[in-house]
């Protein structure tokens, strides 16, 4: 009965196809709507998460002034120095390494190319804090590093701009006002919540201190934290350390900020999610405003085919059977749109992604967990003209005009 219930309702479909179309759209809309929002805000979550974790674990971030939106007024904070960066290793338990950063740009020219590109100053602990790996080459040495020697790392985004995606290792560049030579090329990390990731080139300090800041200031430190110790009571006691070492007394606030970068995730990965279920939320009332078109036109269904109703009943047919019937139309339809906004999500997903700069990817359980609403749907919204058609007397239906 079943099957044969299921196929009087599908040619009831075919026959007002344009109709039927009509009726599910507010479904496909829903379904599309929600599956596409919540796929590519999981894929934007995963590529902040991954952007965080290229800075590295357990690594706190150390910069002067007083934080994100706060100070702006008064006297620049002054930088850090050589000094604060040997004590802060040499006195802080649980302190595995700090690399000290000196960032600047310029433009990059090699054999009639050029790029602008970020310049970035630091030691082999950056290697330890946040290891990178490379695709060719090597690192430079601890007497290169020491003599300030114009050696460098190129990113992926330099090398596939500046030298045409070859092998660029032993070639030699201008870079500003220097002659730089290529000693090795960094992994791919790709575009994250904080920009390009790709397009820099990493050189000792002392080099970029010496030939483009032109002071031996340190505006970032970069501090790894041993897996066995709290990164909040290392930070803590940084803390107290810069206080002491910056001549901060009393009640003044820090003329520097520390951030964990687990907090920066956790804090980011939470800011996207909410604005996924958000989103996903306000889609979704597509969803009920395609319930209340099923169950509008079931009920004009109903009302068109009152007589075939009265014929059903009046041969033997029990409400029951007529309930089904005009149930298991209702929920064809929404599969029906549910299965049509499924696909239209892909659609859209794979056109968004490369724009968005996110990983496609394909979510099995929400667009399991769409389809399975979009039928629920059909049996709650369908369920009120299907029990109307099988109250209908028989003597009264078929006198309907």
């Amino acid at each position: 009965m079943l099957g044969t219930t299921l196929i009087l309702a599908l040619r009831s479909i075919r026959r007002h196809l344009l109709r039927s179309f009509l009726t599910i759209l507010g479904i496909v809309i829903g379904v599309g709507a929600v599956v596409t929002m919540v796929t590519l805000g999981k894929a934007t979550t995963s590529a902040v998460q991954a952007s965080i974790s290229a800075l590295g674990t357990n690594v706190l971030q150390v910069r002067p002034g007083q934080g994100f939106g706060r100070g702006g007024g008064g006297p620049r904070p002054p930088d850090f120095k050589e000094a604060d960066v040997e004590a802060i290793a040499n006195q802080i338990a649980g302190v595995t390494a700090v690399a000290p950063q000196a960032s600047s740009s310029a433009t990059a020219i090699y054999n009639g190319a050029n790029w602008s590109t970020t310049i970035n100053g630091t030691t082999a602990a950056f290697l330890t804090v946040q290891p990178w790996p490379l695709t060719a080459g090597r690192y430079w040495t601890p007497a290169e590093e020491a003599a300030g020697k114009a050696v460098c790392l190129i990113g992926n985004t330099v090398r596939q701009n500046l030298f045409r995606g070859q092998d660029a290792v032993g070639a030699r560049f201008r870079l500003g006002n220097i002659t730089c030579e290529v000693i090795g090329t960094l992994n791919t990390r790709g575009q994250g919540g904080f920009g390009d990731q790709d397009d820099v080139v990493v050189m000792p300090i002392k080099a970029v201190q010496r030939r483009f800041t032109g002071t031996q200031d340190i505006r970032l430190m970069l501090v790894g934290v041993d897996q066995a110790y709290q990164t909040s009571t290392v930070q803590a006691g940084i803390s107290d350390l810069l206080r002491e070492r910056r001549n901060i007394t009393g009640g003044k606030e820090d003329d520097f900020n520390i951030f964990d970068t687990k907090q920066i995730s956790d804090t980011l990965t939470g800011t996207t999610t909410l604005l996924t279920r958000i989103v996903a939320a306000v889609a979704a009332i597509s969803l009920v405003v395609g319930g209340i078109g099923i169950m509008n036109i079931m009920l004009v269904s109903v009302t068109e085919r009152t007589r075939e109703i009265g014929i059903r009943l009046a041969i033997g047919a029990v409400a029951r059977e007529v309930l089904l019937q005009f149930l298991v139309e209702a929920v064809a339809l929404s599969c029906l749109g549910g299965v049509i906004g499924l696909v239209l999500a892909q659609g859209v997903i794979l056109a968004l992604s490369p724009l968005m700069q996110v990983p496609w990817t394909f979510d099995p359980q929400i667009n399991m967990i769409a389809f399975a609403i979009s039928a629920v749907i059909g049996v709650v919204f369908g369920y009120f003209p299907a029990r109307r058609a099988a109250a209908l007397n028989p003597i009264d239906a078929l006198r309907h005009e």
